[in-house]
Order: structure tokens, then C-alpha cells, then sequence
């Protein structure tokens, strides 16, 4: 059960960043580096470390402007299944759960959260700079939680796929008021 909310705190994580999750987990496995993680362990580790180095210095200034939200969100919505899959097989090794099913919950969990982050900052006509540093916030957070608090990393993940749920049903109501009014 670990393990599991683990994964999903991970997968949450990756939901919302790219490279900031991956850098991280690399960066806590100290001198292994991402020896441990699927797919990235056959990549060179320096190239790992300057690319997700890169790539988490470019989200999080891109972030913060609206024309840099809109090139996150192409590049973060194809990118956040296989990101959620190889966070919830990173920090779910342990497990006797089926990697393909750690990988699939994973990714799906990263991919429905990115879609959220889409939806609102459509609804919102771009995401407020508050909200951005939250999610900067939250996305460390998760990904240290996952490794050494993942009851309450699984808890915050499990609010968020609640949070997806209650936006997309909020979503319904708006579409479906603004065709009567039409």
C-alpha cells in the first residue's frame, strides 16, 4: 500500500513538472544518480543531469509568463504520461504489484492532472502567478513525500485527482449554462 501512494504522490508530481521531478529524484539517490530509475538509467548521467537541469530551469521561468504556460502545456501533455510511468516505477521498486500497472496508474494519474492544468488555465485565460508558484511548491513537495512521507504524499495526490473530478464536473455545469443562454 506504500508503495502505491508512493507512486501516486510521485505521478502527481509529474503531473504537473517535468524535469523538475526527475531531477530531483536523480539528485536523492546521491552518487547513483539515476542508476535505479527505468529508462533514464540507460542515458549518461551527465547528460541526464544538464537536460532536466535545463529543461526545470526553462519551466520555471516559462512558467510565469502566458506565452510560456502554452509551450509548457504542448510539451507537458504528451510528455506527462511517460514522466507519471517512469516516477511511479522509480519510487515503487519494491513492490509485488505488476510494473506495467505501477507505470499505467502513474501515467494516467500525470496526464489527468495535466489536463486540470489545461482546462483552467483556458477557463482562466491563463494561470495567475500565485497559482504557478503553488504548483512549483507542490510538485517539490510531492516528490520528496513520495520518498519519505508517502501516506501524506499518496493523501495530497489523492485530493488532487478529487480536485480533477470536482473541476471537470464544474466545467459541465459552465458549458451546459452557456448553451441555454444561447
Amino acid at each position: 500500500m506504500i508503495e502505491i501512494l508512493a507512486t501516486l504522490s510521485a505521478s502527481a508530481a509529474a503531473g504537473m513538472r517535468i524535469g523538475m521531478p526527475l531531477l530531483i529524484i536523480g539528485l536523492l539517490q546521491g552518487s547513483n544518480l539515476w542508476s535505479e530509475v527505468p529508462l533514464l538509467s540507460h542515458i549518461s548521467p551527465h547528460v541526464l543531469l544538464w537536460s532536466l537541469t535545463s529543461w526545470s530551469v526553462f519551466e520555471l521561468f516559462a512558467s510565469k509568463r502566458l506565452l510560456g504556460q502554452r509551450l509548457l502545456q504542448v510539451v507537458q501533455l504528451l510528455l506527462s504520461p511517460l514522466v507519471g510511468a517512469i516516477m511511479g516505477l522509480a519510487v515503487a521498486s519494491a513492490t509485488s504489484t505488476p510494473n506495467w500497472l505501477i507505470a499505467s496508474i502513474g501515467g494516467l494519474l500525470a496526464f489527468v492532472l495535466q489536463l486540470v492544468q489545461i482546462g483552467w488555465f483556458y477557463r482562466l485565460r491563463g494561470l495567475p502567478l500565485w497559482a504557478v508558484f503553488l504548483q512549483d511548491t507542490l510538485c517539490i513537495a510531492l516528490v520528496l513525500f513520495a520518498f519519505d512521507a508517502p501516506w501524506q504524499g499518496g493523501l495530497i495526490a489523492l485530493i488532487l485527482l478529487w480536485f480533477a473530478v470536482r473541476s471537470a464536473k464544474q466545467w459541465y455545469e459552465w458549458s451546459h449554462r452557456g448553451r441555454r443562454k444561447n
